[in-house]
């Protein structure tokens, strides 16, 4: 199934429900098929790491976990605003993201 998203690995995004409501992050991951991504520092496990070559350290990390994406908003890097995405097609036939509030494409 070829899914669309409205974010990409790379975007700037603001979480916006859940216990990290409000939390703003990198998108880290994009997994299109389950409709998730992996925003750093937002919805973070601990994870008991078992130390698997001579030298490793082992413990427990924190790591974060995959949320559904239509829990996140893009954030637009010029009106600083979260915003909606939408398309649009240039004059030389390229296809762009851009800003719904102020008009400005993202992250090309």
């Amino acid at each position: 199934m070829n899914a669309k998203m409205h974010v990409k690995k790379g975007d700037t995004v603001v979480v916006l429900s859940g216990k990290d409501k409000g939390k703003k992050g990198k998108v880290l991951s994009v997994n299109p098929e389950k409709r998730m991504v992996i925003v750093e520092g937002v919805s973070m496990a601990t994870k008991h790491k078992k130390p698997r070559r001579m030298g490793e350290a082992g413990g427990i990390i924190s790591q974060e976990t995959p949320i559904y994406a239509s829990k996140v908003m893009n954030v637009c890097s010029k009106c600083k605003a979260a915003t909606r995405v939408g398309r649009k097609v240039l004059e030389d036939g390229t296809h762009v993201r851009y800003c719904k509030k102020c008009g400005e494409t993202i992250g090309e």
